[in-house]
């Protein structure tokens, strides 16, 4: 499961599944590069790994085409 952040005063800020808290600090983040578009394009996606309430979850933290 794939969680969306929100930016909030320049902080990227990821909600807890769990018990729904907003969490800041990621403790892992990497980039990863999606397939190809119709026009040729990958989009590229920075995904942080975040800890709270016991668990580790994902969220993506940008999404540019390159």
């Amino acid at each position: 499961m794939i969680i969306i952040c929100n930016l909030w005063m320049g902080i990227l800020m990821a909600k807890c599944p769990k018990c729904g808290m907003e969490v800041a600090t990621p403790r892992k983040s990497w980039k990863m590069a999606g397939r190809k578009d119709k026009s040729g394009k990958r989009t590229e996606l920075t995904i942080g790994l975040f800890d709270h309430c016991g668990k580790s979850f994902r969220a993506v933290l940008a999404k540019r085409k390159v």
